[in-house]
């Protein structure tokens, strides 16, 4: 549609989210971080360059995979975009993680080390825990909530093993 000074250019609309592997087929691609992944209402682009508005009925957190659905059926890929991070390490993995956890620290974790985000203050913390940490740029796709509702933001569980 061309733009008119009668009528603005719209722009198409998601409204449907899928998750990943519940949805197949070609997609055009969205890189976002961490922070951009946990959205509601907000206007992106694809890689390459069109232009969407992502209008969802509640805040989500999409992972890497997951699939927005364009009001003409067209699937937007979401990926995860690389951002910087801290890869930890140390002989006591298991400590460690459990210290970014309790700091409500996002974190991606592997059998050899854990990612979280470039954060001096929680890198401090941990290398005098005996973390060794390196920086590095990756994707970060770090462990959802313990109930399976993505963020951890609250403590509201909802329905969950909590109920009797």
């Amino acid at each position: 549609m061309t733009q008119t000074a009668d009528r603005p250019r719209t722009l198409p609309v998601a409204q449907t989210h899928l998750g990943a592997g519940h949805w197949s087929g070609p997609a055009d691609i969205c890189l976002l971080d961490y922070e951009a992944r946990f959205l509601r209402r907000k206007r992106l682009e694809t890689v390459e360059g069109r232009p969407f508005v992502v209008d969802l009925p509640q805040t989500t957190s999409l992972d890497d995979g997951d699939a927005l659905v364009l009001e003409d059926g067209t699937h937007i890929l979401v990926r995860a975009a690389e951002e910087a991070l801290l890869r930890v390490t140390g002989p006591d993995l298991v400590r460690l993680a459990w210290h970014i956890g309790n700091r409500h620290t996002p974190c991606q974790i592997a059998a050899d080390h854990l990612l979280i985000r470039n954060d001096p203050v929680i890198g401090h913390m941990l290398e005098h825990l005996g973390a060794t940490l390196t920086g590095v740029t990756a994707p970060f796709t770090p462990e959802g909530g313990a109930y399976g509702h993505g963020r951890t933001h609250s403590h509201a569980h909802g329905h969950t093993a909590h109920d009797h």
